[in-house]
């Protein structure tokens, strides 16, 4: 789905991380399933990945890297008017993550909300408060990828339990000022043909968890690793192509690419079926894992802190997800 010319232009006026302070690495995982850290990073890229604390939630790891995004942007909670956590990992079912995450900030004025798009959702809440800001409806808004997937991962199941970690991203987006930046370009779709593929097949109406059902490991996240390689390298790199053809750029005009962060050889695929350098393309995979919501959040966060890209530069973000989901912006600085 594309987007239609927008009437005011929008700009990403702050980012902000956080991730928990325990670090898992491969060769504790090695210690209690039937892997090896070379055999981990040669497959993924993965070296570590962060754990949340015991009483760590997805509503504390949101609002923490909320608190930055705000303070970089130099805005104040309580003029906040949209808040969206992108999540499959929610405190509860019912409120939403994003209504804990007000409450915390203080942000009384804003509307809060969230939506569920696996690794692309913080993607799809940058398109969603671009069009509602741009429209004239909000003046800002605050979005934000956040995750605990260890509470949904199968922890003797080798094949994903290397796979993933926990942690949270987010960025204020705002009415762009003369002279600043702008998301000029947006992209994203579904394919709920392959939703087979990535996927918790229990704790939803179709199938609850019950005391029969309870050790079976349906509440777990389940996935066709080669089938989603393969959907995910194709879909990425026909969002980004997209967004960088009605930004009107070339390869070389891109100074950053910050893929979802999954998996090394995915993100190595995409770099060089757009013919872009390696070096312009942002990688934290190795520290993080994949942090589904939260991954490209969290690097789009360290990239701008660490001077990846500066004032004017172009930058691309492209993410793949369980739904089939995928998305891409095109980003001026």
């Amino acid at each position: 789905m594309s987007e239609t010319t927008s009437v005011i232009d929008v700009c990403i006026a702050g980012t902000g991380s956080y991730v928990p302070e325990r670090i898992l690495t491969n060769a504790e995982l090695a210690a209690k399933v039937d892997t090896s850290d070379e055999w981990i990073f040669t497959r993924t890229g993965i070296r570590e990945r962060r754990i949340a604390a015991e009483g760590e939630f997805t509503s504390h790891m949101a609002s923490k890297a909320a608190e930055r995004a705000l303070e970089q942007a130099g805005l104040k909670a309580e003029d906040l008017e949209l808040i969206i956590v992108a999540t499959i990992t929610p405190d509860t079912p019912t409120p939403a993550t994003a209504c804990y995450v007000q409450q915390r900030l203080g942000a009384s004025r804003a509307v809060a909300f969230d939506i569920s798009a696996a690794c692309s959702g913080f993607l799809y809440a940058m398109k969603i408060s671009k069009r509602l800001i741009s429209d004239g409806a909000f003046k800002n808004a605050l979005i934000i990828g956040a995750e605990k997937l260890s509470s949904i991962t199968n922890w003797e199941d080798r094949s994903t339990c290397v796979l993933f970690g926990d942690g949270a991203g987010a960025a204020v987006l705002r009415r762009s000022e003369p002279g600043e930046g702008s998301i000029v370009a947006t992209e994203m779709g579904t394919d709920g043909n392959l939703t087979h593929l990535l996927m918790i097949p229990g704790g939803g109406t179709a199938c609850p968890i019950t005391s029969e059902n309870v050790n079976d490991n349906l509440h777990t996240l389940n996935m066709q690793g080669k089938e989603v390689f393969k959907v995910a390298v194709n879909r990425m790199k026909e969002a980004a192509e997209k967004v960088i053809a009605r930004a009107g750029w070339h390869p070389e005009d891109i100074a950053c690419i910050i893929p979802h962060q999954a998996n090394r050889r995915i993100i190595d695929a995409i770099a060089d079926r757009l013919a872009v350098p390696n070096d312009r393309v942002f990688i934290n995979l190795d520290k993080y894992g994949n942090t589904s919501a939260a991954a490209v959040a969290i690097a789009l966060d360290e990239a701008n802190r660490t001077g990846a890209f500066k004032r004017g530069d172009h930058i691309v973000l492209v993410v793949f997800g369980a739904g089939l989901t995928w998305a891409a912006a095109a980003i001026r600085w």
